[in-house]
């Protein structure tokens, strides 16, 4: 297995570890926020290493097949545990149906990535799906950290935890439902052009077909 599959693969098992310190059994409850600090710091690094993957794979020419299937899907598993968890660890935050809403457009993208794939073509990540991948990791940590901090305080500066945290998961929805719109758009217009080639390719085999009798 080569460094970036073995990357992605210790962020798979980073998923198990992220559940544990944010369940009741994790050892670290204290006064201080050690649990919240912990997960938030694995889920950051995780996030680090999603990209750092790619980048390897890119740079040393090591693109699998066994990579091109398991990064994304530790992405997905990533985002999802983290909003599963945390609809129990911090409802006051993350509702389920904001988890429904950003988890399901996960596995909507996944599906048509899948038959983007099988139709011969792919559709470039968007800016917007960029920006709502950065809004993901900025509320799942605003949201950890807001279950034991409501907020900040250093001298007469205020820094609103639970308000940031609030505020990035409803942006986070937002941006996903509009990536999610924008990517199907690109899809339709990419799987309508295939379409019309086809098209266009069966009547001129047919004509030839014609004329040669």
């Amino acid at each position: 297995m080569n460094l970036p599959n073995s990357i992605t693969m210790s962020r798979i098992l980073m998923i198990p570890l992220f559940l544990w310190i944010l369940s009741p059994y994790f050892p670290g409850h204290g006064h201080f926020g050690e649990q919240e600090i912990l997960a938030s710091a694995l889920f950051v690094l995780a996030s680090i290493t999603d990209g750092l993957d790619g980048y390897l794979a890119r740079k040393r020419g090591q693109i699998t097949t066994m990579g091109m299937l398991l990064d994304p899907l530790a992405d997905k598993i990533m985002v999802t545990a983290a909003l599963v968890a945390l609809v129990a660890y911090n409802p006051v935050v993350v509702k389920v149906w904001i988890a429904v809403v950003i988890i399901g457009r996960e596995f909507l993208i996944s599906g048509l990535r899948s038959i983007a794939t099988s139709e011969g073509f792919t559709i470039q990540a968007s800016d917007l799906g960029k920006l709502k991948t950065v809004l993901q990791i900025i509320s799942v940590v605003s949201a950890i950290l807001a279950h034991h901090w409501y907020q900040w305080q250093f001298g007469v500066v205020v820094v609103p935890v639970q308000w940031i945290a609030i505020a990035a998961i409803y942006f986070t929805v937002l941006v996903s439902i509009i990536s999610a719109v924008d990517y199907f758009v690109g899809f339709w217009k990419q799987i309508d052009h295939a379409s019309n080639t086809r098209r266009k390719s069966f009547v001129l085999s047919r004509r030839k077909n014609a004329g040669a009798r």
